[in-house]
């Protein structure tokens, strides 16, 4: 057997094991690493098909969470691995800078067709976080060329989670993700999100959406660069907006000379049931961001939209927007996503979708008999479950009650149950769930199997009624 020894310095051997050898050498995302030992084993995933994956023992788990909102066609999809295969082999790389290849021009060609409106110019990048990063930066140099300077601040919404990068970190409104890395950029400043769940039933929905324009005036008008938000807010439990919140959000942004950027990293590519969130919701975007589910994951991408108007001043004369990467738009990936649209048409997903979300939302709803479930909320295939304390009044779990319930028991029963979703405390305690878009009635009912369960038995330890 390795030695396993963790002093500064020190290597495994050749004969660690993976477990070993992930404990040593793996820094893994988001997480805790200091739980992980002999006892309490890192998940390692090596297979996947379908809607679902095993791990190294062989255990089978239902994809809840499509891999982190992104597996759209699911595990195993042989046909999108052969297309990034064949192109490696035509081409498997050249820069986007001053030059481009056949497969970024096609899936730039196909990706507007499918956008809203005039968002007919596609910038690519890696990631969401790229992505969101891009439209910051386009935003401020937008405003820069057409002679306003001093337009260079952003608006978000309080809970929201944007990305990583300093500026998509700068925009997410979430306390705990902020405090580590301050001081962060300047100019960007929050608003209240669209929690209907928690909002004042004597009180005007649309109060929410003119806290925009009251934030912008006390901003003032001629700083301000653009608004941030998601379709449906992830963060705090798949928020939806209310009727006319879009509409009035948009009115704000054409008053104030404001670009409105749809930030769908996770809402677009089906997940709420249309290419782009914004369709699904009934608003048109200035810029859309986007990533995650245009490969179904099986290769990493972003990409930044931008309307003809947000655009045009860059496509003349010596103007260029000073912004890029080496992988932007790699011919590979490139490859993948166009074979993830062809499958996305021919096998008819968004249809699929719209067949089976009200089943969907009927199982999670069902389980609203349980003392502990408070509210059901999101749309397509992205849901969140809202857990509670008390129903009546609403009142949720502070702090330590949200540490022990939701890291102490719900992850890793459902887990140990064979689910995998996400136990989420950005916000109020929620489980979001988000499988992949060929999930069925099969799979809502192995959902249902496990959570049915596991809440009654947190509803017990909670001490609920």
């Amino acid at each position: 057997m390795s030695t396993t020894t963790s002093e500064p310095g020190s290597k495994l051997t050749a004969g660690a094991t993976l477990q070993e050898q992930a404990r040593r050498h793996l820094w893994m995302h988001f997480t805790r690493m200091g739980e992980y030992s002999d006892e309490h084993e890192i998940p390692i995933i090596v297979k996947g098909e379908g809607c679902y994956v095993y791990d190294e023992h062989g255990r089978r788990y239902l994809d809840g969470l499509a891999s982190l909102f992104c597996s759209q066609l699911g595990h195993g999809r042989a046909d999108l691995v052969q297309a990034g295969a064949d192109q490696a082999k035509e081409l498997g790389y050249f820069s986007s800078w001053s030059y481009t290849h056949p497969r970024a021009i096609e899936l730039a060609t196909r990706v507007a067709a499918l956008t809203p409106g005039d968002l007919n110019r596609v910038f690519f990048t890696n990631s969401g976080s790229e992505a969101v990063e891009a439209a910051l930066k386009l935003a401020r140099q937008y405003h820069r060329v057409m002679g306003r300077p001093h337009k260079h601040k952003v608006i978000a919404r309080e809970i929201a989670y944007h990305g990583t990068t300093f500026g998509a970190l700068t925009a997410t409104g979430v306390t705990d993700y902020r405090t580590p890395f301050e001081p962060l950029l300047a100019g960007v400043s929050h608003v209240p999100n669209t929690n209907m769940y928690r909002f004042p039933a004597d009180h005007d929905p649309l109060e929410l959406a003119e806290a925009v324009a009251t934030r912008i005036e006390f901003e003032g008008p001629d700083t301000v660069a653009a608004v941030i938000m998601e379709p449906v807010q992830n963060a705090g439990g798949c928020l939806l907006p209310p009727p006319g919140y879009f509409d009035r959000i948009r009115e704000i942004c054409d008053e104030y000379d404001v670009l409105l950027i749809s930030d769908e990293v996770i809402c677009s590519w089906g997940r709420l049931g249309a290419y782009f969130g914004s369709e699904a919701i009934g608003y048109h975007p200035d810029i859309i961001t986007t990533a995650k589910g245009i490969t179904s994951a099986y290769a990493p991408m972003g990409a930044m939209i931008a309307s003809d108007r947000v655009a045009e001043p860059f496509m003349q004369g010596t103007n260029s927007f000073l912004h890029g990467s080496t992988w932007g738009g790699h011919p590979v990936v490139a490859a993948i996503a166009l074979a993830n649209l062809d499958a996305f048409e021919n096998e008819r997903v968004l249809d699929h979708v719209a067949a089976n979300q009200g089943a969907f939302l009927a199982m999670l709803e069902s389980l609203g008999d349980l003392p502990i479930v408070g509210d059901v909320r999101g749309m397509g295939y992205f849901y969140a479950i809202e857990l509670v304390k008390d129903k009546e009044t609403k009142e949720s779990f502070n702090h330590e009650e949200s540490e022990s319930l939701l890291r102490g028991y719900l992850s890793g029963e459902m887990f140990r149950r064979g689910l995998i979703c996400r136990s989420d405390d950005r916000g109020d305690p929620v489980i979001q769930l988000s499988p992949p878009l060929i999930a069925g009635q099969e799979q809502f009912d192995e959902i249902e199997a496990v959570l049915r369960p596991v809440l009654e038995e947190a509803g017990r330890r909670m001490r609920l009624g």
